[in-house]
């Protein structure tokens, strides 16, 4: 089952090296860094705060790369979404390094080994999915680092890792001469941007997937290799906005107009999170904020539905918002979830616990690692 990540509890860490001082410019790469950030903040996506966006541009050394990846890894609790775009480099033992502005031929300390940022996500993270997309030549080579024998799988303890590349292991990627993208990132946010036609109400990578791939297939460019681990491909991107109601839901408060895939309360695991769902339900119901009112038979108004969507506090009372769920057409028993969730989300904040685990769970917060200063990647923290 596709589901959304919680914004509240995950990060995207966005890497990029346009400018080089020994290898081809890349300008598009520069591109590429902000159109992702602003459509992961924005509403054709995850809808991330601004704070969990970190944008790592033409990074001088490989630790601050590490690094900015290392405290994402901390924070998420839900998914980490880890993003490159520049040169691939292949050295001496056919292992995958991703070139930064100071990258040379044949120079290994001057360029990033991928496989840094493969321990990070292995041994430093406390995110239950993963998300690592390479767009940068020979990116496919780091598919074996995902699927590697046993010894690899047994430290690949965090389930729900995929990992999307640009071009196969043996192909180079493809920046088209006055594109304002590369061809796969290009292909990837106007497949986010646009939507499937016909296809599911979530993009799950699986999904973007396969669309991506054709389209770059159909123009002639390298197309791109996935590796999927356990539940990683139904890590959902975005809404697919082809194929939103274009009409209001029909049935009455409360029933399931049409089996719409309304956001799932189950997944909720932050305030940020729930009034981000929230306004996710009327976006699949179709129906203007003045609609809402009118369906809840006067219980709330227009502006009480704004007020409700744009509050930043959990509210004190479960009523207005479980009218807003009967007149938007949420069926019962997920009205009653998003009320569970409510109430567990209110419990930790009135005990003063960290509001960053499953709600609807009702588990106990899992704690913070504190680094005692820097921790080596090769390195795992005894007790975790």
């Amino acid at each position: 089952m596709s589901v959304l990540p919680d914004p509240g509890a995950s990060w995207a860490v966005l890497v990029g090296t346009g400018r080089y001082e020994y290898l081809e410019q890349l300008p598009a790469a520069s591109n590429n860094l902000q159109a992702l950030a602003d459509l992961l903040r924005g509403p054709l996506s995850v809808q991330l705060p601004t704070g969990q966006v970190t944008v790592v541009e033409d990074p001088v050394a490989a630790h601050t790369v590490v690094g900015a990846v290392r405290q994402a890894a901390a924070e998420a609790t839900d998914t980490l979404i880890v993003y490159f775009a520049g040169h691939g480099l292949v050295d001496a033992q056919d292992q995958l390094t991703l070139a930064l502005p100071h990258t040379e031929f044949g120079r290994v300390e001057t360029g990033l080994p991928y496989d840094w940022l493969r321990q990070v996500l292995l041994l430093d993270s406390r995110a239950e999915r993963h998300v690592v997309i390479l767009d940068c030549c020979y990116s496919g080579l780091a598919l074996g680092r995902m699927s590697a024998g046993s010894p690899l799988a047994d430290q690949a303890v965090v389930e729900g890792s995929f990992l999307l590349a640009a071009a196969a292991e043996t192909r180079t990627a493809l920046a088209p001469v006055g594109q304002r993208y590369t061809a796969f990132t290009g292909a990837l946010l106007d497949t986010l941007r646009r939507g499937i036609p016909g296809g599911p109400a979530l993009l799950d990578l699986a999904t973007v997937y396969r669309h991506v791939r054709l389209t770059l297939e159909a123009r002639g460019h390298p197309v791109p290799q996935a590796r999927d681990r356990n539940s990683g491909a139904q890590v959902a991107l975005g809404r697919n906005h082809a194929v939103l109601p274009a009409a209001p839901a029909t049935a009455a408060p409360g029933g399931d107009p049409g089996g719409r895939a309304w956001p799932d309360p189950r997944a909720i695991r932050t305030v940020t999170g729930f009034f981000t769902a929230l306004a996710g339900v009327r976006v699949v119901s179709g129906l203007t904020q003045q609609a809402v009112s009118e369906r809840s038979g006067g219980r709330i108004s227009a502006g009480t539905v704004s007020s409700l969507l744009n509050r930043g506090t959990l509210p004190t009372t479960w009523s207005t918002t479980g009218a807003y769920l009967s007149a938007c057409g949420v069926p019962g028993e997920q009205i009653t979830q998003w009320q569970a969730v409510w109430q567990q989300l209110c419990a930790e904040i009135s005990s003063g616990r960290e509001v960053g685990t499953a709600a609807a769970g009702g588990s106990e917060p899992e704690k913070k690692r504190v680094w005692p200063g820097r921790l080596s990647v090769f390195r795992r923290e005894r007790g975790h």
